[in-house]
């Protein structure tokens, strides 16, 4: 597969930093992604890599038995590639794999490509956090997967997988026949 997915490290954080000050109006201090990934035992944040390019990131906190998604971006030049799809599958099987029945995320209500994503993976609305952001105050739009574990949400996501599988490799000129 053309994108790479693997644990953040600390040597991660300038480049994950400058994707969150280019994503985001109220950005997490780098102190904050640093404190996650050395004190948080609850914690669990990935990378995506393009080829040698860090190009997005995400997280998620395991609290008793849901995975709080904490953080998800993609470099903005990096957008609409697929990236954001790789990100949220990984992060989905890492949930499972940390005993997760739930996942469970915020994201602004005016987020419509962010939204769309989450529900293609299962997630739904289920309420809302008025005034939850501090930049601008728009409300937060909670959502929420149905059991992880259910054959529902495992035939899901494994459809899901073999998708994205297929798409970039077929993106990527694998599988094209020659001309």
């Amino acid at each position: 597969m053309r994108y790479r997915v693997r644990p953040m490290t600390l040597a991660d954080v300038d480049v994950v930093q400058r994707i969150e000050h280019d994503s985001f109006r109220s950005p997490w201090p780098a102190d904050a992604f640093r404190q996650e990934l050395t004190s948080n035992r609850l914690a669990r944040y990935l990378v995506v890599e393009d080829g040698e390019e860090l190009v997005g990131y995400a997280g998620l906190w395991l609290m008793v038995d849901e995975a709080h998604v904490t953080t998800f971006a993609v470099a903005p030049r990096q957008r609409r590639r697929g990236i954001g799809e790789v990100l949220l599958a990984e992060l989905m099987a890492l949930a499972r794999r940390i005993g997760a029945s739930v996942a469970t995320l915020e994201v602004r209500v005016s987020n419509m490509p962010a939204r769309r994503l989450y529900e293609k993976y299962g997630f739904m609305p289920v309420g809302v956090r008025r005034n939850y952001y501090s930049d601008d105050r728009e409300d937060a739009l909670i959502m929420t997967t149905p059991e992880l574990g259910s054959r529902e949400m495992r035939g899901r996501l494994a459809a899901l997988d073999r998708s994205l599988e297929a798409r970039l490799r077929v993106g990527s000129g694998e599988g094209r026949a020659a001309s």
